[in-house]
């Protein structure tokens, strides 16, 4: 019944995230946590390209990982557009083997939270662990669920160059308190002239975390020298619940 990050919200959130788009500073604020990077980069979760791009285009070697076909299409003729050619992999986050070691895997903008499970979650976090050299690190965003009210309606519109445009109803379903989860019910429809020509459902699904839990979790796992920050800036401790929470952390030797 549900789509998992289709044609439409490809199309859509090319549309409303282009390439180079800095979300809150995230950009700025990655590109100073990677500089004395000299290896090689993962970003999990590389969607179309938005943050990929701008990496590879200062000189960063950079792959890219997503689950979603049509975002990883949109991606490489992204790419190709501007004499890009990056290693991208289809995949789960949460079971990958790619034949790469990274100095760094990249999960900006709370990508991280649309892993539905704590297990899923877990999972994900130790194939990075193991993709990682001796001394690579993780960078990872996440968020909590500030605004969100069972019920909630909100709808969105995007005019393309074609004389299409696209609608976004956006409906939250639920909040587990229990599980630390959302669940968003998405409804794409593509218009031209008057009649819908196209439409894609979603079920998205958001997961959280408590600072205190997931230090835990990478601690756990393996990783060590945690650090946090807050609304991409270094060291800024959160102090709200709006805040996007980065936590940085070294693979244990």
């Amino acid at each position: 019944m549900f789509s998992h990050y289709g044609k439409l919200c490809t199309e859509f959130y090319d549309f409303t995230k282009p390439v180079g788009k800095s979300i809150n500073g995230d950009l700025e604020y990655y590109f100073e946590r990677l500089k004395h990077v000299k290896g090689r980069i993962l970003e999990a979760g590389v969607g179309s390209g938005r943050f990929l791009i701008p990496l590879l285009e200062k000189g960063y070697v950079v792959d890219g990982l997503d689950y979603s076909a049509d975002m990883l299409k949109s991606c490489r003729s992204r790419c190709e557009n501007r004499g890009l050619n990056p290693e991208l992999f289809e995949g789960k986050l949460e079971d990958f083997n790619l034949p790469y070691k990274y100095e760094a895997i990249i999960m900006p903008t709370g990508t991280f939270c649309l892993l539905e499970t704590r297990e899923a979650a877990i999972n994900a976090l130790t194939c990075f662990k193991s993709h990682l050299l001796p001394g690579g690190k993780i960078i990872v965003d996440l968020a909590l669920p500030k605004d969100f009210k069972v019920g909630d309606i909100s709808t969105s519109v995007i005019s393309l160059s074609n004389g299409e445009g696209i609608t976004l109803e956006s409906q939250s379903i639920e909040i587990d308190w229990v599980r630390q989860r959302t669940v968003t019910h998405l409804k794409y429809e593509k218009w031209k002239e008057g009649r819908l020509i196209d439409t894609e459902l979603q079920r998205l699904v958001m997961s959280w975390y408590g600072i205190e839990e997931f230090k835990l979790i990478l601690n756990e796992i393996g990783f060590k020298n945690i650090s946090i920050s807050s609304e991409y800036i270094y060291a800024k401790y959160p102090k709200n619940p709006d805040e996007v929470i980065t936590f940085e952390a070294e693979l244990k030797s």
